[in-house]
């Protein structure tokens, strides 16, 4: 089993390794295009291969952009509804559990399932088996949540996030009825590549809403820390739109991308938080 799981993950590298080499081609391509349709000199990079690369755009007139399949598993969505799995850490204390609990419901189509002494490895094997699309496992200290990992399966990515300012949905003043109807999703400021692949990892958490769904989750992303709030609306007699928070709330900032499932720790890390890094000008990474 554990043999072929690693041929898979090679395959699957391999695919994404022949997509880069597509789109470094055509990137060259289109390069190359307008500096003859310009009739500006051809870049000094690319004058070793110009003769190459200009039979092969005589052939490829009509190209299209290569699309990326970063992940094969998102294709799927919209057709087949996401089924998530939500978890704790070990030992979970009573204010992590509840938290556990109202991520379940915040993700339809999700189940929560005790941690027990089960290993990351046999939760991640009982969900490929039971073809669960993505696992949602929080974490927390001295009893305050303060992490969300959510691996897609059956071969990654896995973000972690870091949690803070978590409020549960009880501690919320005026809390509105939940609704358990598709909720219509909100994402503001994911606008550089990273930003597109986090929320591709969170979008597809959630199955495609009905039109008239009366449910709103909003992402938005401030500075690299996404605030997470969760509403419910309705009409009144006037036309008037009345807004009410259902819960909970909470802040996250992504630290880590890795290639492969959460039980896997030697997979690639596509990207990792560096906060000390070009320091000289503040830059958002989302």
């Amino acid at each position: 089993m554990l043999r072929r799981q690693a041929r898979l993950r090679r395959e699957y590298l391999y695919k994404k390794s022949l997509e880069v080499q597509e789109r470094q081609t055509f990137e060259k391509k289109q390069k190359l295009k307008e500096a003859l349709r310009d009739g500006k000199p051809i870049p000094t990079e690319l004058q070793n291969e110009a003769e190459e690369l200009n039979k092969a755009l005589k052939l490829d007139e009509a190209q299209e952009l290569v699309e990326s399949t970063q992940d094969d598993e998102y294709a799927r969505a919209g057709i087949f509804d996401p089924k998530v799995v939500v978890t704790t850490s070990r030992d979970p204390s009573s204010r992590l559990q509840q938290f556990a609990k109202e991520m379940r419901l915040v993700i339809p189509n999700s189940q929560r399932i005790n941690r027990g002494n089960y290993v990351i490895s046999e939760i991640v094997e009982t969900c490929k088996a039971n073809e669960v699309t993505d696992l949602v496992i929080v974490h927390e200290t001295r009893g305050q949540p303060d992490g969300l990992i959510v691996s897609h399966l059956p071969y990654g990515p896995t973000v972690h996030f870091t949690l803070y300012n978590v409020v549960l949905r009880h501690d919320i003043k005026d809390q509105g009825n939940l609704s358990e109807a598709f909720p219509h999703l909100i994402f503001e400021n994911f606008s550089s590549r990273l930003g597109t692949r986090i929320m591709s990892m969170l979008k597809y958490l959630f199955p495609v809403p009905k039109a008239d769904s009366k449910r709103v989750m909003t992402f938005a992303n401030d500075s690299d820390f996404i605030s997470f709030r969760h509403h419910v609306y309705a009409k009144s007699a006037h036309k008037e739109v009345q807004l009410a928070e259902v819960g909970p709330r909470f802040e996250m900032r992504p630290f880590e991308i890795r290639l492969g499932t959460v039980d896997m720790p030697d997979a690639d890390k596509e990207w990792v938080l560096r906060t000390y890094q070009r320091t000289s000008r503040k830059r958002d990474l989302l």
